[in-house]
């Protein structure tokens, strides 16, 4: 039996530059944050041919053309299983549609297990680039390519998206005490509202193709925002890198009527409201986890309570997609 996993993330600056639709204009760059929740896959060959698939449900098919699940079936497509069997199944800690780029660390989780399998081995940078190439390319979903990239590598890292579609990445050079900072300072809620990241994209995606300004103007000025909070980061400044997630979100809720609502908006003003420097929605919008950064946490934690909202605690996660048993 193979057993990988590859951790989720929080959206840290940036996010949307990450789509081709902008970066192949102007450059794209995210900050993104690895966190210790994760999408696992377990890989072990049955006693009998055929595919056999779980997940949120059960695929039993003979060939890969059958195959249901999109992701599985164009990443089983890239390994020769024909007159094989082979089982796989997903499990996570946060359920897909809230944000936290599942998608992106699905497939990779999914193609470590399938290379570490058939005895290949694969680094992060391929491993982030082939997991693009599945979701952006062939299966042509209008999202990024944050979420493969930081579920690759893992860390607090950033993440510049040239024109050529080629991809840089660097691990922040953070102290230590800004890193506990950050973990005991980032509150993170649950809305409550589970939505698809792709029909959110979509929007943003055609007017950037469209070079519609409003959006681009948006775009320029959340990857400003994004390098701003890189900025705060490094020079240890927790409360600024707040204050520039506030303003991030203002302009992340303009880009579309479909990335905010008035229960996420009550629910981020009583925040503010309650000790929040600053924070956002994570992920495209819609729903999923609203991300605070607290200076009165006891405070804001009841309030989020009393709206309903759970809280998920988390740390950083620094060591990407890996295997834990082959």
């Amino acid at each position: 039996m193979i057993i990988t996993r590859s951790p989720l993330r929080v959206s840290l600056g940036g996010g949307g530059t990450d789509l081709k639709s902008y970066y192949s204009q102007y450059e794209g760059f995210v900050l993104a944050g690895a966190i210790d929740k994760y999408v696992y896959v377990t890989v072990m060959t049955p006693f009998q041919e055929g595919i056999f698939l779980k997940y949120s449900e059960i695929e039993k098919v003979l060939n890969i053309n059958q195959v249901r699940h999109p992701i599985f079936r164009e990443t089983l497509r890239l390994f020769d299983f024909q007159g094989k069997g082979i089982e796989i199944t997903s499990l996570a800690d946060i359920p897909s549609g809230t944000g936290l780029g599942s998608s992106g660390s699905f497939t990779t989780a999914l193609l470590k297990a399938l290379n570490t399998h058939t005895r290949k081995n694969i680094h992060h940078q391929e491993l982030a680039e082939l997991a693009s190439h599945i979701e952006v390319e062939v299966l042509k979903e209008p999202i990024g390519k944050q979420d493969q990239y930081i579920s690759a590598f893992g860390g607090i890292s950033e993440f510049t998206f040239h024109k050529d579609g080629s991809v840089s990445s660097h691990a922040l050079d953070l102290s230590s005490e800004t890193i506990y900072d950050l973990e005991d300072n980032l509150l993170l809620f649950f809305t409550g509202i589970s939505r698809s990241a792709s029909e959110i994209l979509r929007d943003q995606n055609e007017k950037s193709t469209k070079n519609d300004l409003d959006m681009l103007e948006n775009l320029h000025v959340i990857k400003s925002l994004g390098i701003k909070s890189k900025e705060a980061l490094l020079s240890g400044d927790t409360n600024k890198f707040g204050e520039i997630m506030h303003e991030h979100w203002e302009f992340k809720k303009s880009r579309s009527s479909g990335i905010s609502n008035s229960f996420i908006n009550d629910a981020y003003n009583l925040g503010i409201e309650s000790g929040a420097v600053g924070g956002k929605l994570v992920g495209a919008g819609g729903g999923g986890f609203l991300l605070f950064y607290a200076n009165d946490k006891e405070n804001l934690r009841k309030t989020m309570a009393s709206l309903g909202l759970q809280e998920v605690r988390f740390k950083f996660d620094f060591e990407g997609t890996k295997v834990l048993l082959s």
